[in-house]
């Protein structure tokens, strides 16, 4: 038994932990190796949720990331996003992380990217969305203590115009757009803010295309296959 083959067993095991445990999975083929990340249930922050809530905690998405824009075996990276949303902190760092990749990245929105998931939707360098799932936009909540004073007025805006900055630079939004879906009052019961299903996530520029797994993975690869022949010409 060479060693290629000792590892192998091993190899097998690191991936069964690390899509327990982690959300995510390496994928290997002759196209290339794209590493998979789940975004799902609620973003943790910097307090800790119950433990019957579905979490995914930022502390282990943020390093996960930095391994996968350094690393000399991974080509590129495929998100799937199905999230509630949660912690807006912690959302972001990881939305900003995505975006901030030289690697070739692709986002596949599956069942909901509501809330935070927003951002991390458009994060990517290419947005899919199936034509069944559903993303939700509402203003900025805050849960605990308000203090009912103009500063904390003023910091709920500036919290809010981050994310519609980031949303509008990484999609085909117009900002106008994504602040009318933002402040609607007339969709969500005793609420404010929108929900956009499928098609209409892409006719509104908020996602770049409808379409499924393969369709994900058949752009996530053609990313690859562009970066590899620039670097054979540079």
């Amino acid at each position: 038994m060479d060693e290629q083959e000792q590892q192998q067993p091993q190899r097998e095991e690191e991936a069964r932990e690390n899509i327990e445990g982690l959300g995510s999975a390496l994928i290997r083929t002759r196209r290339g190796t794209i590493h998979t990340l789940t975004i799902v249930g609620q973003v943790e922050g910097h307090q800790l949720l119950p433990p019957t809530v579905k979490t995914t905690k930022y502390e282990h998405v943020l390093p996960l990331l930095a391994m996968v824009e350094e690393s000399d075996e991974v080509d590129g990276l495929l998100v799937l996003v199905n999230t509630v949303g949660g912690d807006i902190e912690a959302g972001l760092s990881i939305a900003e992380t995505i975006a901030g990749m030289t690697k070739p990245t692709v986002s596949m929105v599956l069942g909901g990217g509501h809330s935070i998931g927003v951002p991390l939707a458009v994060a990517a360098k290419r947005s899919f969305i199936a034509p069944s799932a559903a993303m939700t936009i509402h203003p900025v909540r805050m849960s605990g203590t308000v203090i009912g004073v103009s500063q904390m007025f003023a910091y709920f805006q500036r919290t809010q115009d981050r994310i519609i900055d980031f949303v509008t630079t990484h999609s085909n939004i117009r900002r106008q757009d994504f602040l009318s879906l933002l402040l609607e009052t007339g969709e969500l019961t005793g609420d404010v803010g929108s929900v956009l299903y499928g098609e209409e996530a892409v006719r509104i520029g908020l996602i770049d295309q409808t379409g499924g797994l393969s369709d994900a993975l058949e752009c996530l690869h053609r990313q690859i296959e562009e970066r590899k022949a620039r670097e054979r010409e540079g």
